[in-house]
């Protein structure tokens, strides 16, 4: 005999699953693509590996998150 699937409602608010935060780990790593690719500001340049890096682990983390 099978039971049948319980659907349970996630706890977690819709702001925090995991394709929106997906989303804006993605375009944290963009923005610290771009800033080490500009011309223009050494402090853009300066603080790029650091975005990149940050955007990074928040998506490693994120992609734990529900769905």
């Amino acid at each position: 005999m099978t039971r049948p699937a319980v659907s349970r409602k996630s706890s977690w608010p819709r702001t925090l699953r995991r394709g929106l935060m997906e989303n804006i780990a993605t375009a944290i790593i963009a923005v610290g693509f771009l800033m080490l690719f500009q011309p223009f500001a050494l402090s853009l340049y300066t603080y790029s590996f650091i975005t990149m890096l940050a955007g990074t682990a928040m998506f490693i983390i994120v992609s734990k998150f529900p769905e």
